[in-house]
């Protein structure tokens, strides 16, 4: 899973390493890519987070392994924390349990400069049209700028940029989950995965994270000289830490 308005098209074929060791199914969000857009109304975690189940319980899949990647992640704790007991194994990748805006500005102006580190407070704050061609355009290259890019990206990914906008604008719900107190009642194992210089969801957030879990069920696996997506900048290192999880746990 990730979203925010895009689709799984930008795990493949990266992803397709995992066939060996597991079934892959990708899952747009309700609104999100390829999926039906609905009522507004329903761009919610609690409704995306139902969503996951109800789709297992179409397809008839049993303890799922369940990743998340980034926004995705988010969705993942919260189908975790409302629905214990359902996943068989979690993968928490590049993500976040509470947004740090002031984090998140501090790692865009590292890595950037402080042009990067407006455009990045202008549309993550309030985002517009203008705001999102200009994070594209400045931020964007930021989050993975070791990694072989995808050319064909951009001709391959469907958006509706109306969730992002919903997700980020003046009262959306990304300043307002907090999965903290929650990911303490999971109970299946948990990888917990990310890049060290991933300036969307910094370092800090995904070691939060892993102290939030039961330390027993938590793997925490950090990646020097990766940033949002270690698959894109480490392929190599990503595929073999989820290949080991998925067999071993």
């Amino acid at each position: 899973m990730a979203g925010r308005g895009g689709d799984h098209a930008t795990f493949k074929p990266r992803f397709d390493a995992l066939r060996e060791v597991a079934q892959l199914v990708y899952l747009d969000h309700r609104g999100n890519g390829r999926s039906f857009y609905g009522d507004k109304a329903d761009w919610n975690l609690e409704q995306w987070a139902d969503d996951i189940v109800g789709f297992c319980e179409a397809l008839g899949i049993v303890k799922p392994v369940v990743l998340g990647y980034s926004f995705g992640g988010i969705v993942a704790q919260a189908y975790a924390t409302r629905h214990v007991g359902h996943a068989g194994k979690l993968i928490l990748y590049s993500t976040t349990p509470k947004v740090d805006r002031a984090e998140t500005f501090a790692v865009f102006g590292r890595l950037g400069g402080a042009r990067a580190r407006a455009v990045a407070e202008k549309h993550l704050t309030n985002p517009d049209a203008q705001s999102r061609l200009d994070y594209t355009e400045i931020c964007g290259p930021l989050y993975n700028w070791r990694g072989a890019k995808d050319p064909d990206a951009p001709e391959r990914v469907r958006r509706n940029n109306a969730v992002s906008d919903h997700w980020f604008g003046p009262g959306g719900e990304s300043t307002r989950f907090d999965f903290r107190e929650g990911l303490g009642r999971v109970h299946c194992p948990t990888l917990v995965m990310a890049g060290e210089d991933d300036p969307i969801t910094p370092i800090s957030r995904s070691e939060l994270i892993a102290r939030c879990l039961p330390p027993h069920l938590v793997r925490f696996e950090r990646f020097a000289n990766a940033g949002h997506g270690v698959h894109i900048d480490d392929p190599e290192g990503a595929m073999a830490v989820l290949r080991d999880f998925i067999v071993n746990g």
